[in-house]
């Protein structure tokens, strides 16, 4: 589930044990960290221009892509990218930090995760990128219900695509008049029904 405070209190509270059943989601995790990392971006961004260096001008969308690979981006766009990376900047090394976390959920144990999480902390801790700093904080708060995730393997994937689906299927339909209309507008989009002759 997401990190919502009032999530995690309703499981507590009406669910035997609920702590140790609670799975935050990688997704929510990492969205966190690409908008600590963005935030650095912006503000290097900012810095970089009153120099008159437009190095990151219009590159915002390279940094928040999870991989700048095959044909995404024109060759150009991915030397750019590579440079940019290599470089001694604050968004190459905030970028670093955003990838080197999706790592996390590879660990084979619990202790591994751990001990992986904690590298990582006190590498954005000596980044002194406070936004990375930040979302460290957020993520060290609620490690344990992270670390769940390697007792149970399970994600809110197929939901979250259920739901964008159906929200897509209200968008495009202009509204419905009742809810029944509602209902079975999704059973056709979602049912998985063969429809052919």
């Amino acid at each position: 589930m997401d990190m919502w405070d009032p999530y995690r209190k309703t499981v507590r509270d009406y669910v035997p044990d609920g702590d140790t059943k609670i799975v935050f989601d990688r997704f929510p995790v990492m969205r966190h960290v690409t908008e600590a990392m963005d935030q650095v971006r912006r503000r290097e961004t900012r810095v970089l221009r009153q120099r008159g260096d437009t190095r990151l001008t219009g590159t915002k969308f390279l940094w928040l892509k999870t991989r700048v690979g095959g044909t995404a981006f024109p060759a150009a766009r991915r030397r750019q990218f590579r440079l940019l990376r290599r470089s001694p900047l604050k968004s190459a090394r905030a970028w670093a930090m955003k990838d080197a976390l999706r790592h996390l959920w590879d660990s084979r144990s619990i202790p591994a995760a751990r001990a992986f999480f904690h590298r990582w902390q006190a590498w954005a801790i000596r980044s002194r990128l406070h936004p990375m700093i930040h979302v460290a904080g957020i993520i060290r708060r609620h490690l344990e219900n992270i670390l769940n995730y390697l007792t149970h393997r399970i994600t809110n994937a197929v939901t979250e695509g259920l739901n964008a689906k159906i929200q897509w299927i209200t968008y495009s339909s202009h509204g419905f008049r009742d809810r029944e209309r509602v209902k079975r507008a999704i059973y056709c989009h979602c049912g998985g029904l063969d429809l052919n002759p």
